[in-house]
């Protein structure tokens, strides 16, 4: 776990999210993924294992953890916000459809009284009125979208790019623009309104993952 203050500096500095998604991962590459997206420069990693029980996950946040914290790259859990103080996580990131963020938080440890560092929350929103929300409710970042169609969030219905800048407008936590999101649409969701983006698919396919992480955060402003 990387201390409470640089913690929060580097999210609010954050520009490129990186997810350590087993859909596209293999599980015994994850250290592998892990290194390649902290030497191209991804600002924030989380592990997202959908289908897998908590063991599994928790063997899997052990594995990465130390590769993340060595870079000084905040680590997050998806789903299982109680694993945070167990694995030395950075925090949590929760759904629509899961914990609300004050659950996910004491869940994630900030109950504990100052023992370990504030657990950072991030919250999943698909709307403009559920961004608003989310940040109300005390959410430290959230995710916004899906923007465009993406196998990872199958079903989920794109919302496009129109609300981009209204949704930057109305709510002051860091806002990382999710779905679809890659190198080739990237400059038009920067030109949208886009100051922070998640790329999922695009970097972890990629023939050099550093590389194609490298280029996304030249782009991003």
């Amino acid at each position: 776990m990387i201390g409470e203050t640089t913690v929060g500096a580097r999210l609010a500095n954050a520009r490129l999210y990186g997810i350590l998604d087993l859909g596209y991962v293999a599980e015994d590459s994850l250290e592998r993924a892990a290194a390649q997206l902290c030497e191209g420069g991804v600002d924030i990693v989380q592990l997202r294992a959908k289908g897998r029980d908590e063991r599994a996950i928790e063997e899997m946040a052990n594995r990465v953890a130390p590769i993340l914290h060595d870079a000084g790259v905040p680590f997050i859990i998806n789903d299982f916000p109680e694993l945070v103080p167990s694995v030395g996580a950075d925090g949590a990131h929760v759904g629509q459809e899961d914990f609300s963020v004050a659950d996910a938080r004491w869940r994630a440890g900030r109950a504990l009284d100052g023992e370990v560092p504030l657990p950072i929350i991030g919250k999943s929103t698909h709307s403009v009125e559920q961004a608003v929300a989310a940040a109300a409710e005390g959410a430290d970042y959230i995710g916004f979208g899906p923007l465009f169609p993406t196998p990872t969030k199958a079903g989920r219905p794109a919302i496009g790019l129109a609300e981009i800048a209204r949704v930057h407008s109305l709510v002051n936590v860091p806002i990382f623009c999710i779905g679809g999101v890659k190198l080739e649409n990237l400059g038009e969701v920067i030109a949208a309104g886009a100051r922070r983006v998640v790329i999922v698919s695009g970097i972890l396919q990629a023939r050099d993952v550093a590389a194609y992480c490298r280029e996304a955060k030249a782009i991003l402003p």
